[in-house]
């Protein structure tokens, strides 16, 4: 199996290469932004055909929901456009395209987990960019995989826990947001997913399936980041405040839970709670 791996400079990416050595029967092709802008159409259709590839997975995003809001034009090159040539491409290479999505297509008005069925609403550019990239895909690709995930960390790049490891060994007081809640992903867990999942599809299959995929259990950032502190061992306390605390232009979803049954159903995962990944993670990396 060959496969092909945009975004690779990014958490998804980065772990996606941190795992790939346990999985020598495949071929890897990693390509980060800056080798491979998966707006542009010849050089995509370019790379897959040097690569070869069955699979394609799409790590590419444009993240920053705040930089959406003042930058629509890149947000949408990169999040629907860029989804759309990959799924073009990936059809006339007959290859699988997994394509990473986000809670943001949902308003965060549920009363209960979000599930794949249930109706969209994005608030803000970023919500709108991703939706539309992922209507790309399901609609051009003749095989994918759609999988939502949020409030996404990992030993690489910049994240929440990153952060707050941080700033916990720098003060001795942390105000964080207690009226949001939602379901943490540690990426590694994700892409071991991913790769459990690719060690059981058939390439002679179409597939077209949307999925949610979360680490189990729910909180707000505020008991995630009382938790990184108490796994972490530091003695900074966090103290919860209200969203509007902060200034953001970006709107954010006050509820992002998702509900990650499908995905385990289908392909028989087995998810930890996201208080055990946690631990693994600042174990991992910072002790």
């Amino acid at each position: 199996m060959n496969i092909m791996v945009t975004g690779s400079g990014g958490q998804l990416g980065s772990e996606f290469r941190a795992l790939a050595c346990a999985y020598p029967q495949w071929n890897f092709f990693f390509f980060s932004h800056n080798a491979l802008d998966i707006s542009e159409e010849e050089r995509v259709d370019e790379a897959m055909r040097e690569c070869r590839c069955n699979v394609v997975i799409n790590c590419a995003a444009f993240t920053s929901v705040d930089r959406a809001e003042a930058d629509p034009e890149a947000s949408f090159r990169v999040n629907r456009d860029g989804a759309g040539v990959l799924a073009r491409c990936a059809g006339e290479h007959g290859a699988l395209l997994i394509h990473f999505s986000t809670y943001y297509v949902f308003d965060g008005l549920s009363p209960m987990p979000y599930r794949e069925s249930d109706p969209v609403s994005p608030l803000g550019v970023y919500g709108i960019s991703k939706w539309e990239g992922e209507e790309l895909v399901r609609r051009i690709a003749p095989s994918c995989m759609v999988i939502r995930v949020g409030w996404l960390y990992s030993r690489f790049g910049e994240n929440f826990v990153k952060t707050m490891l941080r700033l916990g060994r720098e003060r001795d007081s942390l105000d964080v947001v207690a009226d949001r809640v939602g379901s943490p992903v540690y990426a590694t867990d994700a892409v071991a997913a991913v790769m459990e999942i690719l060690g059981k599809v058939d390439l002679k299959r179409c597939y077209s399936s949307t999925y949610h995929y979360a680490n189990e259990g729910v909180c707000s950032w505020y008991d995630f980041a009382v938790s990184i502190m108490k796994t972490a061992n530091l003695p900074c306390r966090v103290l919860p405040v209200e969203n509007t605390s902060f200034a953001l232009n970006g709107p954010r979803p006050w509820y992002s839970v998702l509900d990650s049954n499908a995905i385990k159903k289908e392909w028989g995962l087995d998810i930890s709670h996201w208080e055990k990944s946690l631990a693994v993670m600042t174990g991992n990396t910072f002790h």
